[in-house]
Order: structure tokens, then sequence, then C-alpha cells
């Protein structure tokens, strides 16, 4: 099995890099936002490797770190994900924003990606919930934040502050993350007010 490989940057496909290492070249297939991030032709490259042997092919997949590599790994153990559908996945969002969106149960930021339809979505946000965090920079305090505020057991200052940030046209999500944010700035005690613009002010970051 090949984990990584380190060469030279040969030419570009569509969704796939020719890397020639030692004068032979290896077809490794990238998300869009990894082909974007790599060198020109001629330079130096080194990626982690995913390795897939089926009956008819070996497939090579290249990250550029450890951590993408892991989230196309894990996001192929809900049903319904395969190797495509995961590249797409990471295409849309970078490890971060993935964690969080999973962490937050943001399954619309997750069906933006080509192929997730919003069942499909779902079942992803549902199924790695507990394992984003360990995956990614989610913040737990958000995840927890996000969850109380679903459930209506936040404090009374919180929701209304979540539900203002939503009115005014922000995704729950990034409205609970911001007024997570805001409360580690002013306390739990703040009022609905002041986390409300403190919030915007996380948000225009």
């Amino acid at each position: 099995m090949i984990g990584k490989l380190k060469g030279l940057i040969d030419s570009y496909g569509d969704d796939f890099v020719i890397v020639d290492v030692q004068g032979v070249g290896y077809v490794v297939f990238c998300s869009s936002r990894t082909l974007q991030n790599l060198p020109k032709p001629g330079e130096a490259v080194a990626l982690a490797i995913e390795t897939q042997v089926r009956e008819d092919a070996i497939r090579l997949f290249g990250f550029r770190s450890d951590a993408e590599r892991d989230w196309f790994r894990l996001l192929q153990t809900v049903q319904g994900v395969g190797a495509k559908v995961a590249l797409a996945i990471l295409s849309t969002l970078d490890s971060g924003a993935l964690a969080t969106a999973i962490g937050t149960q943001d399954k619309a930021a997750v069906a933006r990606a080509s192929g997730v339809g919003p069942k499909l979505a779902q079942r992803i946000v549902a199924e790695l919930k507990d394992k984003a965090p360990a995956f990614g920079s989610v913040d737990a305090a958000v995840v927890r934040l996000a969850g109380d505020v679903g459930d209506k057991r936040a404090p009374s200052n919180v929701q209304d502050a979540v539900s203002a940030l939503v009115n005014l046209g922000y995704g729950s999500p990034q409205a609970a993350a911001a007024i997570a944010a805001s409360l580690k700035t002013l306390g739990e005690a703040a009022e609905t007010t002041s986390l409300i613009r403190q919030g915007l002010k996380e948000l225009a970051r």
C-alpha cells in the first residue's frame, strides 16, 4: 500500500494530478481544493495517499494533510458516501469547516457539495456528530451550545440572541457559533442585546 508520495508535479487533469517519482508517473485523484493549492508542473510536492484496491483497478487519492485524508476515510463510513462524494465534500469544505458543520449539525453546509442531497447530508451530520471534534478544529463549546439551542435547553438570553441573529438572515449553526464565542468574551450573565451586538462582530470577522 502507498501511504505517501514525494516527487515532482508532471501534469494536471480535471480531477487528478500526475506525480513523477523518479521517472514513474502516479495518477493521484484529489479534491478540487487540493488541486488548486498544489504547485506548478516541475515543482516538488508531497502528498498523503489513500490507496483503494478494487477488482478492476487500484486508485490513489492524494491530500495535502493527514487530517484531510482522515476525513476522506471517515466520510466513507457513512452509507451512500463513496470516494467521489467524499472528494466532493472536501472540495466544498476544508477540514475545519467540515468539522464545524458536522459538530453543529449544519446539514445545509454539507449539502452544498455536488452529489449530496438533503437526506444524505442529514445522515452524514447525524452519524459523524460524535466524531467531529476529534477530526478538526471545531470548538466543543460551539457543539454543546448548538445542541442546547436546538433542544431549547439554553438560557433565555442565549436563545433570544441566537433567534435574533437567525431573524437577521444567518443560519442557526452560524448564529449559535457566534453567540458561543460571545459568551466566552462577555460571560454567561451577559444581556441579550450585548450578546447580539458581540455576535454580529463575530460574524463580521
